[in-house]
This record gives C-alpha cells, sequence and structure tokens, in this order.
C-alpha cells in the first residue's frame, strides 16, 4: 500500500501519507517532498481534542508520518495524539506559536498499541457525561461559571475542564469534589465566548461554518469601528455572531474599506450649485459613488455622482463659483419627493403580475380563424 504513496495530499492512496483535513489544526505539508524531510527536524506536531495541538521531541527517532497515532509524556501518564506535520516546516510552526527558542518540550514515547487504544476510547466515551454531570455540580455550589467541555487525557488518568465566567471564579471546592467524584486529575481552564463557539461550532448568517470552528486560531479583538467604516447598520443583533460578540469577519475587509475611504470626500462637506444645497445621504465605498440630498434628514431631490465629481465640485466651491448642477450632463431633475418605503410596499409586484398573466393568455388563446 505504501508504494501509492502520494505525498501530502488530502485524498490520496496512503492510509498514512495524509490525513482528513477534518478541522482547523490541519496544515498542508508543502516540503513534505523534500529529500529527507523526516529527518530535517526532531520535533513533531501532535494533535489531540481540537483544537489543542503541542509539539514533542522524537527523541527515539520514531519512523513517524503524518496520520500516526502516538503516545507522547503527559504529567502525569501519557496522552495519545496524532502526527500531523512532520520535518523542516514544524520548526516554522513553531515560531509561529511563539515558543521560546529554550522551551524544554515533551518526548514522544511510541507508536500507540491496541491496549493504548482502548483506553483512549474509554476514556473519551466518558466526556459527555462528565460534562453535563459537572454541569449540575458547579450549580449546586452556586458557581457562576458554565463548563463548555471537557477532555480526558488518554490514559483516563486526568481531565481537563474548559469553562466560561464573567468574573474570577473560586472553584477550589470544586475541584475537591470533581475528583472525588471521577477518580481522576482535575484541572480547569478558562476560555472566552469566541473559543467556547470554536469548540461547539455552528452555521453562521452567511449559510458556512463558523470561522472559529474551521481555520481560525487567533481571536482578534472587533470594535464597532470596523462596521462604520464599512458603512454597516449599527444593529447589535446583526453585528453579534453565535458568541455574542461582535462577528470577527468583521476585520476582513476593513482595511480595504478604510483604504477606499481616502479618496472620498468628507461627509460634512456640502455641494453648493446654482439651483441648490446638497448633503451627503450616502455612498458605495467600492464604487465611490455617493448620493446626495437637499434635505439633511431625507432623501429629496437625489443626485448621485462619482467621488472625483464630488470632489471637482468642491474645489470650484472653495474658489467661490458654483457649477449649473452636481451632473456634468444638463439633464432635467426629477422634483418629486422620494420615500424610502416604497421599495417595502407589499403591491409592488402586482402590476407586473398582472402583464404577465395578459401574456400568457395571449399566448393560450391561438391564431383566430
Amino acid at each position: 500500500m505504501n508504494e501509492f504513496k502520494t505525498g501530502n495530499c488530502c485524498c490520496g492512496f496512503s492510509v498514512k501519507g495524509c490525513s482528513r483535513q477534518t478541522d482547523k489544526l490541519n496544515s498542508y505539508d508543502w516540503l513534505a517532498d523534500l529529500p529527507d524531510n523526516e529527518q530535517a527536524s526532531e520535533l513533531v506536531e501532535i494533535q489531540f481534542k481540537p483544537p489543542r495541538k503541542g509539539y514533542f521531541l522524537n527523541s527515539n527517532n520514531l519512523q513517524l508520518e503524518k496520520g500516526d497515532i502516538v503516545a507522547v509524556e503527559a504529567s502525569p501518564g501519557h496522552d495519545i495524539g496524532t502526527v500531523t506535520m512532520t520535518g523542516r516546516l514544524v520548526a516554522l510552526q513553531v515560531k509561529k506559536a511563539n515558543l521560546r527558542p529554550g522551551t524544554e518540550f515533551k518526548r514522544i514515547y511510541r507508536k500507540a498499541r491496541p491496549v493504548d487504544m482502548d483506553k483512549f476510547a474509554e476514556a473519551k466515551a466518558r466526556e459527555h457525561e462528565t460534562m453535563i454531570e459537572s454541569r449540575q455540580i458547579a450549580k449546586n455550589l452556586g458557581l457562576e461559571m458554565k463548563i463548555g467541555d471537557v477532555e480526558y487525557q488518554g490514559d483516563g488518568n486526568k481531565a481537563i475542564f474548559y469553562y466560561i465566567a464573567d468574573d474570577r471564579v473560586d472553584f477550589r471546592q470544586l475541584i475537591k469534589v470533581l475528583a472525588e467524584r471521577f477518580r481522576v486529575r482535575i484541572e480547569m481552564k478558562q476560555i472566552g465566548a469566541r473559543q467556547e463557539a470554536g469548540r461547539i461550532g455552528g452555521i453562521g448568517p452567511c449559510g458556512r461554518e463558523l470561522c472559529c470552528a474551521t481555520w481560525m486560531t487567533k481571536f482578534i479583538s472587533v470594535s464597532t469601528s470596523a462596521a462604520r467604516f464599512q458603512d454597516l447598520s449599527l444593529n447589535p443583533q446583526k453585528l453579534a455572531g453565535q458568541c455574542a460578540k461582535l462577528k470577527c469577519c468583521m476585520n476582513y475587509e476593513v482595511d480595504q474599506y478604510v483604504e477606499s475611504l481616502k479618496g472620498l470626500p468628507s461627509r460634512e462637506i456640502t455641494l453648493h450649485t446654482m439651483d441648490d444645497e446638497y448633503f451627503y445621504f450616502k455612498s458605495d465605498i467600492m464604487a465611490k459613488m455617493i448620493t446626495y440630498s437637499t434635505d439633511k434628514h431625507s432623501l429629496v431631490r437625489e443626485e448621485t455622482i462619482t467621488a472625483a465629481r464630488a470632489l471637482e465640485i468642491i474645489s470650484m466651491n472653495r474658489e467661490g463659483k458654483k457649477p449649473m448642477s452636481l451632473r456634468e450632463d444638463a439633464t432635467p431633475i426629477d422634483n418629486r419627493p422620494y420615500d424610502l418605503l416604497d421599495q417595502d410596499n407589499i403591491n409592488r409586484f402586482d402590476s407586473a403580475k398582472k402583464k404577465k398573466k395578459k401574456k400568457k393568455k395571449k399566448n393560450t388563446e391561438g391564431p383566430k380563424e
């Protein structure tokens, strides 16, 4: 089977040559085909329950490939993880993780045996039940916290409880009760709302799986200024994600909007023509089109012009000149008031439907004798 190994693809013929890309921690090893890549570094990237991973030292010089299940050093005992990367690229991943050069890495003991896998499966089967019961225990103790996930170590001797809390929590009594109940070593780790959403997963309003559950590994703070730059409605229900925080995707394009805004005139500047005074109403930032109105608070005698034309009129006004109209072509202006609520009128499609029905009747009648 190994002779059909296709390198580092995600759907090749080899069972061990490439693992399934099932979560955000999998990285494409684009250096895998280089000669002596596996011997280039003693460090190996090991993945545990997402999103936890670590880097371990292959001190026993094991022949490891992507997808191998190994037993690694833990405190206490050992843990079970999956090899996700070997070779030269691991050094770059360590640098990306901001690990210091003097960091001591734990060792890889061996490839997982059937006995290790049986203990690992038994420990994983207890995680959901442990999480539900621990939530009830924390509630009985009156602690203002929520246990969002539980991860057992591969040998079943230790359990990590991930929780979220608004304030500082004294969980010393909780640790004693959990240790007596589950007979394991307890470790508590506090996570934020974004990290919890990444662990639980879900579908966003865009119809795609949550970014924090698929590829995001670092969370950058999001502010409402990102929504203002993109002319988004400051509606908390629309701007908040499933974690009840501002959507991370608002940061994706904000730099491009900031750069595009540099070519637009200020919203506070009014345009003066021979016939009237125009105030800023709205703009299409990417298309660099601006809509002006003769009223500050409503859309009256609106005119949509390019940003270049607006800057030209502003420079003319500073020189004491006024153009005939906002647009360069002297076309007649519609002075009728414009109602923004017309587009939500429930009868706006009736006329179009009537025309379609008349056309269908004419086609079904056929030629007259």
